[in-house]
């Protein structure tokens, strides 16, 4: 079958081991099933894969891929829920040390087939097409579970997301915009500022500039770059919910200013099937749908791959399946 995948890690010049081509069919243990993938969404995640984050040479080669919309064994059409739960265990998967999402452990989405446990494949709405419902289980639930289930914030309040134009940053917009939180960005260039307000962010400004007021919470995805900007825009008593570091994982702490203004830092990671469940009802039920930058061909996985490599993104990028 068709898959994108990695079979030798290059940390430097992650495309350079990038490759399309034939690839065995998914094996299907017990309490697995098949879904026939109609579309998959690129994620940072998956440049991470072949650079070897968490995907060391002896798991190679690798599918890549993290989510999925297509059709399960009785052709009904499903969205893949990512987070894959160890054997026999209950509650919150993502706090299980032994979770894994598709690729690491098990072969990707990222094909014209991909095994996943029964529980994994969720209905799809008819609202929604593949490639939107693609869209959600990895970027759209991470942003939900931040600012729904993590946050503490509420309607009304004002919400700082770091880095306009990414997956997950363009998900808070939307989303904090459809539930009526006052949603303000950061962007590196114009476009993607323009962008951020065209969403429906009240207000947009170039990376760390000094805010008009002090925000209720800062969403984080980014990192080094952009940490020492969220303590400082943060109200006292305020929130910053962080789900990742895409430019570094170790920037200064400001830990004065973390205690003497009594500031919280929550971290978040991906959401749970029930999670992802009302994310689908939520865009379902709103008109709210996930913004899709580009749509390709899985044929033409290198380019949507450069595109988000280049940062040149607005919205999800989409590989799609006949």
């Amino acid at each position: 079958m068709l898959a994108a995948f990695v079979s030798t890690p290059a940390p430097k010049d992650p495309l350079s081991v990038l490759e399309v081509g034939e690839r065995p069919e998914p094996e299907v243990p017990g309490g697995w099933t098949t879904v026939q993938v109609k579309a998959v969404s690129l994620n940072h995640h998956d440049l991470f894969s072949l650079r070897g984050v968490g995907l060391p040479q002896e798991r190679m080669p690798m599918i890549l891929g993290t989510d999925a919309a297509g059709l399960d064994e009785d052709g009904n059409e499903v969205v893949v829920h990512g987070v894959v739960a160890s054997p026999g265990w209950t509650g919150d998967e993502t706090l299980d040390p032994k979770r894994s999402l598709f690729s690491e452990l098990h072969q990707g989405t990222m094909a014209e087939q991909v095994a996943v446990p029964r529980r994994n494949a969720l209905p799809k709405p008819a609202e929604l097409s593949f490639a939107e419902a693609a869209c959600l289980p990895t970027a759209w639930l991470t942003a939900y579970r931040m600012l729904f289930v993590k946050s503490g914030l509420r309607p009304g309040q004002t919400v700082l997301v770091q880095g306009a134009s990414g997956g997950v940053a363009t998900a808070l917009i939307v989303l904090g915009k459809a539930a009526g939180f006052r949603v303000w960005v950061t962007g590196r260039s114009e476009e993607k500022r323009q962008a951020a307000l065209d969403l429906g962010a009240e207000q947009a400004f170039e990376n760390g500039a000094r805010l008009p007021e002090r925000v209720d919470g800062v969403m984080e995805t980014v990192g080094e770059a952009t940490w020492s900007h969220s303590v400082k825009s943060l109200k006292p008593g305020g929130v910053i919910v962080t789900s990742g570091a895409t430019t570094g994982f170790n920037p200064g702490a400001e830990l004065n200013r973390v205690f003497f203004t009594q500031l919280s830092v929550i971290g978040s990671t991906m959401g749970t099937r029930d999670e992802l469940e009302a994310l689908v009802r939520m865009c379902a039920a709103t008109g709210v749908r996930p913004v899709i930058d580009v749509e390709l061909p899985l044929t033409q996985a290198r380019e949507g791959f450069e595109r988000m490599l280049e940062g040149r993104t607005a919205g999800k990028i989409v590989f799609t399946l006949p």
